[in-house]
């Protein structure tokens, strides 16, 4: 028993630090809309993504997205190609939030707050905040 437990709390200690973002991993689509957001797990246990408009056949990225560990932290790295000089913006994951994903810059401009609320296996929330709470929201559904 002795040596059960040992390995249960042995395995909880080494496991992902990303595992609680993982649930993002895959093709996602706003509702309403031809726009995507896309996840994939890396080679460095990093998740990658980007959002994209699609026009006919025509795939058009709108920006970049990383989310990785720096330390104990857990950053969303976004790279937009018409705003910010191009120039990629972290986010920090604030684990004081349960009820959520909410990466947060207070220093940005716009938004502040990126945060993603898993709704279903299927479906997830997406609210974007700057000053005062100011912003949108809006579902994304797995495809």
């Amino acid at each position: 028993m002795k040596s059960l437990l040992l390995t249960i709390v042995l395995f909880s200690c080494t496991s992902d630090p990303l595992s609680e973002v993982d649930f993002l991993i895959g093709t996602w689509k706003i509702e309403g809309k031809e726009q995507y957001e896309v996840w994939e797990k890396n080679k460095k246990n990093e998740l990658t993504g980007s959002s994209y408009k699609l026009n006919g056949n025509q795939k058009t990225v709108t920006e970049t997205l990383t989310i990785k560990t720096d330390g104990n932290r857990i950053i969303f790295e976004a790279t937009v190609p018409d705003q910010n000089e191009g120039k990629t913006v972290p986010f920090t994951l604030n684990k004081a939030i349960k009820s959520c994903l909410s990466f947060e810059n207070m220093e940005h401009d716009f938004p502040k707050k990126i945060q993603y609320e898993k709704i279903a296996e299927d479906e997830i929330e997406v609210t974007v905040t700057g000053d005062e709470g100011r912003g949108f929201s809006y579902s994304q559904f797995k495809q």
